[in-house]
């Protein structure tokens, strides 16, 4: 939970019946971030919050994908906030905007669509199954036009036939907090889900405007000029597909420190081993970044 979400928390509106508190996510979780920050416990069960998810069909002890449980408390929250207010404050928190890019190769027909993602869902092998080297690598790979030709061609409604087309992705708006997943999740041809640990930099701080060029940027001077983000926490995943564990590092708004969250334990910890998540094609027990949470820059 970032400031901004807890902001919003606390201004919801409070069912006023025991059986809806039970059953509201946004509730349940301001109670438990009320508990971690007012318990004098070393360590707060999230047991109500628990029990409230499974009532929407998220199953308890089993291990879930972080992206996806992301995704569907970001959902659960957003349905049941009951102030549009709230949902569109939450919304604007966290959507990324693109324009989708379809041309015919053959003549000049375009279509263009607007879009919007929760989530930056970046590859990290690109189409010839070869490892991207950095996280720059793999924005650039995700906004490269792709050529869709022989089975893949569209049909063209101004050459009235399957005519090959150039597929692109167009960044519009990037949110306040930005949650890039990297897709260390993989199928392969026996759809056996493996993991990919191999080594992968991510940094600390990240200018979309002097990663992406400007073809694959569909925003004006000063949309861009806000493109500039700080890493605030990283969800890493140790362990296999099935069966694994996950810790968060998270650095303090206010005092600029790392700090390594994993279960029960809180300790503070430096760069370097929040650098340690980046991957290692060898050590696939090892812990891997998996959610890259950046927050945008603000002038002083």
């Amino acid at each position: 939970i970032t400031i901004h979400v807890a902001s919003s928390l606390y201004r919801i509106t409070v069912p006023p019946y025991a059986e809806e508190k039970r059953r509201n996510v946004p509730y349940q979780m301001l109670l438990l971030l009320e508990e971690m920050q007012c318990g004098k416990q070393k360590a707060v069960y999230p047991t109500a919050l628990a029990s409230c998810l499974s009532v929407y069909r998220v199953k308890l002890f089993v291990q879930h994908d972080a992206a996806q449980l992301f995704l569907t408390l970001w959902n659960l929250i957003k349905k049941q906030m009951k102030k549009p207010e709230l949902v569109e404050e939450l919304t604007d928190l966290y959507t990324i905007c693109v324009q989708e890019h379809l041309a015919c190769r053959k003549c000049s027909f375009e279509t263009k669509r607007n879009s919007s993602m929760v989530t930056l869902p970046l590859p990290v092998l690109d189409s010839n199954s070869h490892m991207l080297k950095t996280l720059e690598d793999c924005l650039q790979y995700f906004f490269q036009p792709e050529e869709l030709t022989d089975h893949n061609m569209c049909f063209c409604e101004q050459c009235g036939r399957k005519t090959p087309f150039l597929q692109g992705m167009k960044l519009v708006h990037l949110p306040q907090t930005l949650t890039i997943h990297l897709k260390r999740f993989c199928f392969e041809k026996s759809a056996y889900i493996h993991k990919l640990s191999h080594y992968l930099p991510f940094p600390q701080d990240l200018d979309f405007s002097a990663v992406l060029t400007e073809n694959q940027c569909q925003a004006d001077d000063n949309e861009k000029a806000a493109w500039k983000y700080e890493l605030f926490a990283v969800v890493a995943h140790s362990g296999l597909t099935s069966c694994g564990h996950y810790c968060a590092y998270i650095r303090s708004l206010t005092e600029r420190k790392w700090y390594c969250f994993n279960d029960s334990e809180v300790c503070q910890v430096s760069w370097d081993d929040v650098r340690c998540t980046y991957g290692h094609s060898s050590l696939h027990w090892g812990e891997t970044a998996y959610l890259l949470i950046y927050m945008k820059k603000h002038p002083q």
